[in-house]
């Protein structure tokens, strides 16, 4: 799947997409070693755990965003999508590239049959927050997230 928007093409992530994403990650605050990255993506891929889209311009074939979208399988709640993930390069915020690609997983959740999807968006990231917002997302709640170390 290639859409083309005003310029941005978004296509299926493919394994040259890497080293791009880790390097996006890191401007989200979640700096990853593209070896770790590579292994991930292979677990996403083996597990058929969503999919994963970046972002290019038609004139530049360099990686700007990228998104992963997964299913939410619970036993309290409807099953919907859920966003994991969704990074535009600083460099080119407010161009449009995150509306590509946020319909992009919209798209593929729909073609998965969800009537809906959630994002999550740490509190922090008000600019996203708005963001979502003009893309009609509406806030349902906010949360705690605590997590342990397992070993």
């Amino acid at each position: 799947m290639a859409a083309a928007t005003d310029g941005i093409i978004v296509r299926v992530a493919g394994e040259g997409d890497l080293s791009s994403i880790a390097a996006l990650s890191a401007q989200l605050g979640y700096p990853t070693p593209a070896a770790d990255t590579r292994e991930r993506y292979a677990r996403v891929r083996a597990a058929q755990a969503g999919e994963v889209f970046v972002a290019t311009f038609a004139a530049d074939a360099r990686v700007v965003g990228w998104t992963h979208v997964v299913p939410r399988l619970q036993l309290e709640e409807a099953p919907h999508a859920e966003l994991a993930g969704l990074v535009v390069d600083e460099t080119v915020r407010g161009t449009g590239v995150g509306a590509a690609l946020l319909a992009a997983a919209e798209d593929w959740a729909r073609g998965q049959g969800f009537a809906a999807m959630r994002v999550r968006s740490n509190v922090v990231r008000e600019r996203a927050h708005r963001f979502y917002e003009r893309e009609g997302y509406v806030r349902t709640k906010s949360q705690a997230v605590l997590r342990k170390t397992l070993t």
